[in-house]
């Protein structure tokens, strides 16, 4: 992206003035080599967003943004149904409340690396991973409702995990007012088999080594100490989530004359918040978010059981879990006004900052986690969220490294077997069901997260606590 087209406004904040239809401005939160680095589609899809009715103070986008589907990969923006805002299947994702969660596990690289192999066998052979991949959960009418419905809670209930667990997830686990009646019997059809799997894409298990402490009180707060080995997990609401995006999707292109909107671009079809059909979305959508946390609580219990055999000394509390791809209804203030926004995050996490009453008690004191997940071979990091990033952004951070690549363009530059050789002679065991699938997310394909992390600290969005290196690395 040519910065000739932007304002700076400090080192780390850029602006696309508001003009033509545009109701707001666009404000990138990025280094100059960053803003670089993305590609000319995220300029005109977050100038589209800014059009959108009823926007609120700025589309804001991430470090690690780039072309996505209407919106830019690592938009925020925030909506006030008050004023006309609307809601946008294509501003919350295909992969509804795709998160990461990481939990401690009490050992050292010494506890690991006698085991290190069989650990990633391990992990392989019990969690199903890859595309359409099985679990061995089967849910009926009753029990896919009452997942819906439950979230993580369900999966505690039904023996998935412990309820501790659940005042480390976001929304204490279960996502309320969800309503699994607007849930289209394709899109629960397709979920009916895939509890506990880990999906395909750039969904993974890491086991990880804590490498680096950058900040040692919100480090301990968290419970992180040089060395310590933790577990990451990526993934979201699976088919199900993809499926409701489809549906919603096609409803408000169909719709969106009937509602007198004429959209930028049809891939940003919505619809106003008040209206039947946002209102319809938002409960499917809520339903999708219980739908990814009980999934993430289900693989937790199974990453437990492989650990318990294997590493019997491991003690495997959550540390936490936060979701990327989601539309939550929450309070900012505005021009000195507190008011009631439905915030979409594409590609962005949630980064409350020191003392939100959202924030876990044994947390608050740090802010909220904020985990940033790698790409196989390189590094993931924990941060903290900061009071400066409510008046930044909506209280929002980046969520990844983000890709430089298509998928299409990574498969053409690796083999799947040349990355995972390249990756074990650095001492990283990878294991994936499709060679494809390693090459698709190979290392080079995304951009450099130390650059998006540094980014992300230096424009005040969140702050670094800790650097994690992969040991092990289960790719879907």
């Amino acid at each position: 992206m040519e910065t000739n087209l932007l304002t700076r406004r400090s080192e780390c904040e850029w602006e696309i003035p508001a003009t033509g239809r545009m109701q707001v401005p666009v404000i990138l939160h990025a280094s100059e080599a960053l803003v670089r680095e993305m590609d000319d589609k995220v300029r005109e899809q977050a100038s589209n967003v800014a059009s959108l009715p009823g926007i609120v103070q700025a589309c804001h986008v991430m470090p690690d943004a780039h072309w996505g589907y209407g919106f830019p990969i690592g938009g925020v923006a925030a909506f006030d149904a008050e004023r006309g805002g609307v809601i946008s299947a294509g501003g919350v994702g295909f992969d509804v409340s795709c998160g990461v969660r990481c939990l401690h596990t009490g050992l050292t690289r010494a506890d690991i690396m006698p085991v290190q192999r069989q650990l990633a066998d391990a992990l392989f052979t019990h969690i199903p991973a890859g595309v359409g991949s099985r679990g061995a959960i089967r849910l009926n009418e009753q029990r896919m409702h009452d997942m819906l419905v439950g979230g993580a809670k369900w999966a505690v209930d039904n023996g998935w995990g412990k309820a501790v667990d659940l005042e480390r997830i976001e929304e204490r686990g279960q996502m309320l007012h969800a309503k699994p009646g607007h849930v289209s019997d394709q899109a629960k059809k397709r979920q009916r088999e895939e509890m506990g799997t880990l999906g395909s894409g750039n969904h993974y298990l890491e086991v990880q080594e804590v490498s680096a402490i950058h900040d040692a009180a919100s480090a301990r707060a968290y419970g992180l100490r040089l060395g310590d080995i933790v577990v990451m997990i990526h993934c979201g609401s699976r088919g199900l989530g993809h499926q409701i995006g489809t549906d919603y999707l096609r409803a408000m292109v169909e719709s969106a004359p009937s509602f007198g909107l004429t959209l930028p671009d049809r891939e940003l079809a919505c619809a106003p918040l008040k209206s039947e059909l946002g209102q319809q979305y938002l409960g499917a959508m809520r339903a999708a978010i219980n739908c990814a946390l009980a999934n993430r609580q289900i693989l937790t219990h199974l990453v437990r059981e492989v650990f318990a055999r294997l590493c019997p000394t491991a003690e495997m509390p959550l540390l936490y879990d936060v979701s990327h791809n989601t539309c939550k209804c929450e309070e900012h203030r505005v021009d000195g006004e507190l008011r009631s926004l439905h915030v979409h995050r594409k590609g962005a996490t949630r980064a409350h900052g020191p003392g939100h009453p959202d924030i876990p008690d044994a947390l608050r004191i740090a802010g909220q986690p904020v985990l940033i997940g790698g790409s196989m071979g390189t590094g993931s990091y924990v941060l903290a969220g900061t009071s400066r990033s409510e008046s930044l952004a909506f209280s929002s951070a980046c969520h990844g490294a983000g890709r430089s690549m298509s998928r299409h363009q990574a498969f053409k530059n690796w083999h799947g077997r040349q990355v995972v050789d390249e990756l074990a002679a650095r001492g990283i065991i990878v294991r994936c069901p499709s060679s494809r699938g390693v090459a698709e997310e190979a290392p080079g394909a995304y951009k450099d997260v130390v650059a998006v992390v540094d980014a992300a600290d230096r424009a005040g969005l969140a702050r670094k606590v800790a650097g994690l290196e992969p040991l092990v690395c289960v790719k879907g």
